[in-house]
């Protein structure tokens, strides 16, 4: 039911954009400092000044790991805000885990069970086995890394394996896991020219596209390659958004930005 939500939300805002909750207390505007809990007043007013343009939220996990238990729990309110306020909004935890079957099955109730988060990361590097317990649960999503948008990505990912590159032998052989039908795909906006290919594979699958804006990704191109009937794109901006003014502005500065995004969002839906 969540996937047909996401789906009516693009429609209806006429957008596929991911705001990236990355919080870095060294980049927030320093009134916020002095608050009990600056990253969780930071997201709510992130969200607050955004809901109407974005679709999903994606906190990377790391952010708030990086502060101790005052990040989980920053974390834990900033989940708990949007579920609460916007349910019609898709949530994806940024975690990259993976990791043998029952540590897999921790991780997916932990995320996707106690946070309740709708989706969540995962690495596919260990194979079926630590995949499968994220799928297993119902009414979630599992987010497949594919092709990163990172200089390293060409150390394995692109490397040859017979006549087919090794990101692809992920592709395939993910859709054969059992409740494969609850699988996006993490691909980088850097690699647009390998969308097209990626679609042969999984034509209809969602993407979540992470490195439009600050890593040079361009938006065009991956809408020119990658967007299916129901768009099938989740396009992410973290700090473009996020940092668009270190003032008490902070918030309209983000909505501005956000705003730029979406109305290119919409010209390129009109055109599809």
């Amino acid at each position: 039911m969540k996937l047909e939500s996401l789906i009516s939300e693009i429609h209806k805002k006429k957008s596929f954009l991911c705001i990236g909750l990355d919080v870095d207390l060294n980049k927030i505007p320093a009134h916020l400092l002095d608050t009990d809990d600056p990253i969780f007043q930071f997201n709510k007013a992130i969200i607050n000044a955004t809901h109407h343009l974005a679709v999903a939220y994606k906190p990377n996990i790391a952010f708030y790991e990086a502060y101790g238990l005052k990040g989980w729990k920053s974390l834990e309110k900033t989940i708990g805000y949007l579920n609460e306020h916007h349910p019609e909004i898709f949530t994806i935890a940024d975690a990259k885990r993976g990791d043998i079957g029952n540590t897999s099955a921790m991780y997916a109730n932990a995320f996707l069970k106690e946070m309740n988060f709708d989706s969540i990361t995962v690495a596919p590097y260990m194979g079926k086995d630590s995949v499968e317990p994220f799928l297993a649960v119902e009414g979630k999503h599992t987010i497949l890394l594919g092709l990163t948008s990172n200089e390293g990505a060409f150390d394995f990912q692109t490397k040859k394996i017979g006549d087919s590159e090794l990101y692809k032998e992920v592709l395939l052989t993910s859709r054969g896991w059992k409740h494969s039908d609850r699988l996006m795909y993490v691909v980088g906006a850097t690699k647009a020219e390998y969308l097209a290919d990626i679609r042969k594979i999984i034509p209809e699958s969602f993407l979540l596209i992470p490195g439009v804006g600050a890593q040079g990704g361009s938006l065009s191109e991956v809408c020119k390659y990658g967007m299916t009937e129901n768009i099938g794109l989740l396009v992410n901006s973290s700090r473009g958004i996020l940092y668009a003014s270190k003032g008490k502005d902070f918030a309209d500065a983000a909505a501005e930005a956000a705003t730029v995004l979406q109305l290119e969002m919409k010209k390129l839906m009109q055109k599809k």
